[in-house]
């Protein structure tokens, strides 16, 4: 089969395509599946620059999320068949016998869930790993619940624009972060009540203002770095803030703790790093419920740009530019 591969740690040109074997099915309960298409998300190009988290199995094999068809079954799959239709984030960190940069993967049921069926394969494809960051920074790690106020950074991002829409699934209010008035205008389609343009407003000012000044009940960090603890004074006493970035040595702990706030770290991916499969079956319950909320019309999946298999390489690059909206895809050919 094609698939791309990641010869060595190092800039994009590293990911190459090439014939490799097709995976095979090693455990009762995994699948095989025919690739249509896989998402390309940030954590792909970091693995791709300094190494995965298996650097004893090179070549690696990228790409967390994917989407396609059942093509066979162990002994003990209980809930899917072959010509099945799926999504799922799993494998992709540099594991041999995963990825999906590639035309078959081989995943364990406890990941795959249902297709929604008002998407194409691409779409589909874009959905998993920001659907599940989203839930889980949410209604797991922040409990949100209706009528609060919820700020969220980079709207118009891949995670962003999702979590607007859980956001007010839920019942909350949005404001969020956004570089351009093209963008603002992307997160108000989504849901979003009060764009902040942060390259002329102040934040934190902005957030206070729309707030009465009291404070968001919860922040939710797409970013990372500065952005991370420059938002603690836009929280409310007692409220929450969840970064899917490690805080840096530069961090004012001193700011959340005299609002006492709550701080949570949210790594999707520690169920996958883990072995955790209650954990794991927990994230395809995830991709279930928004399979129903996409295919009732609550929530939307922006695909911004597909690239074909071979362009894996344009993909990264145009991610690094840091510019791109929504999600970007390889489709197979």
């Amino acid at each position: 089969m094609k698939a791309v591969l990641m010869t060595a740690p190092g800039s994009p040109e590293v990911l190459q395509l090439q014939q490799v074997p097709e995976p095979k099915l090693q455990n009762d309960t995994e699948i095989l599946v025919r690739l249509h298409a896989a998402g390309v998300n940030p954590i792909d190009t970091k693995l791709r620059q300094r190494g995965t988290f298996y650097p004893d199995q090179m070549p690696a094999i990228l790409g967390c999320d994917g989407a396609g068809v059942v093509e066979a079954v162990g002994s003990g799959v209980q809930q899917f068949r072959v010509g099945d239709e799926v999504y799922f984030c799993a494998g992709g960190l540099g594991e041999s016998n995963t990825g999906n940069y590639a035309e078959l993967t081989v995943v364990d049921e406890s990941s795959v869930a249902p297709k929604p069926t008002s998407l194409s394969f691409a779409e589909a494809a874009a959905a998993p790993l920001v659907l599940i960051t989203a839930w889980e920074a949410l209604y797991d790690r922040a409990r949100l619940e209706a009528g609060q106020k919820v700020l969220i950074h980079a709207g118009a991002g891949g995670v962003g624009h999702v979590a607007i829409q859980l956001a007010k699934i839920k019942g909350a209010e949005v404001c969020t972060t956004v570089s351009s008035q093209d963008k603002a205008r992307l997160v108000r389609q989504l849901g979003a009540d009060h764009p902040i343009l942060y390259k002329q407003t102040d934040f934190v000012q902005a957030a206070l203002d729309w707030t009465g000044g009291e404070g968001v009940d919860i922040a939710f960090d797409t970013i990372g770095g500065k952005t991370f603890w420059e938002s603690f004074p836009a929280v409310r006493v007692y409220g929450d803030v969840v970064t899917i970035l490690e805080p840096d040595s530069a961090t004012n702990w001193k700011a959340a703790r005299s609002r006492n706030l709550r701080i949570s770290l949210e790594l999707m991916l520690t169920p996958l790093l883990q072995g955790l499969v209650a954990a794991q079956q927990h994230q395809a319950e995830i991709l279930k419920q928004c399979a129903q909320w996409i295919d009732e019309g609550k929530l939307k999946i922006h695909l911004s740009e597909t690239y074909p298999l071979q362009d894996a390489a344009v993909a990264h690059q145009a991610i690094a530019t840091g510019s791109t909206t929504g999600k970007i895809v390889l489709i197979m050919e």
